[in-house]
């Protein structure tokens, strides 16, 4: 499990029936004509990015996944699209996350190394990539030299690898590696406005991943609940900090548990 989170850094004083802006994310599979399709889908109905998935060069021990025993059901948005069917045995026995080996390109998603099949995707879609899933300025680095729109650091929520970084405590490094020439997004570990915050004071331009629990909830209205608690607690917390905007929040306003300790030295 993750030994750090969110509290290693500390203050110092989407439903497809709403008008939001959608991201559709992408895992390449096998059949590129799944994935072409399945792109050219998502372009369609009005997404307004790809965000690729790279940080499954293969499934981790998915625990949760095995002992819960899930049958999944036909993946609709796979319908239609090549021989997909979903054998629920399989399933079964493997669980939900690994049965997905099968089908995932495992060349594309191993690491950023894989340029020409960025390209590949580049080729196929108008829409800006984003790549999901960037724990080290290397990585960081080699995305922007790649020409994607943008970066979202991501440990996949912890399921990938036991002891990964938690996002927040690398977030910072990723920022500075990329340096301002694109967007670098936060995906995981937030869990209130303060998370919210800390991330924007370390750098990171917009939060994910938070709006999945109130969409699996409650659909539409879940999202909306959860972005509003969220907000009224980002601004409660910047009331208490001294900011009046987002503009005000800074790298002055946060410390982390390394900056802690050299201070005790």
């Amino acid at each position: 499990m993750v030994l750090s989170s969110m509290s290693s850094c500390t203050i110092e004083g989407v439903a497809s029936s709403c008008n939001a802006v959608r991201f559709f994310q992408l895992y390449v599979y096998k059949s590129r004509d799944v994935s072409t399709q399945l792109v050219q889908r998502a372009e369609r109905n009005g997404h307004k990015a790809i965000v690729l998935t790279v940080d499954v060069p293969g499934l981790g021990r998915r625990e949760a996944d095995i002992k819960s025993k899930m049958i999944l059901l036909q993946i609709k948005n796979f319908e239609g699209l090549s021989s997909t069917k979903v054998d629920n045995c399989h399933f079964l026995m493997r669980g939900c996350a690994r049965a997905m080996v099968s089908y995932i390109l495992m060349s594309l998603t191993s690491a950023l190394q894989h340029t020409q099949d960025i390209r590949w995707l580049r080729s196929i879609t108008k829409l800006p990539i984003l790549i999901k899933g960037v724990l080290t300025r290397e990585d960081a680095i080699k995305a922007v030299e790649v020409g994607v729109a943008g970066i979202v650091v991501s440990n996949h929520g912890a399921r990938q690898l036991d002891y990964t970084p938690a996002t927040i405590t690398v977030l910072e490094e990723v920022v500075h590696a990329v340096g301002g020439k694109v967007p670098v997004f936060l995906d995981g570990g937030v869990r209130r406005g303060t998370d919210v915050f800390k991330a924007l004071a370390l750098g990171a331009q917009a939060i994910g991943r938070p709006a999945i629990y109130g969409l699996a909830a409650k659909g539409e209205y879940g999202v909306r609940k959860v972005i509003q608690m969220l907000k009224d607690e980002l601004e409660l917390t910047m009331a208490l900090s001294g900011c009046l905007s987002v503009k005000d929040i800074t790298r002055s306003h946060v410390r982390t548990q390394h900056e802690k300790f050299h201070s005790m030295l």
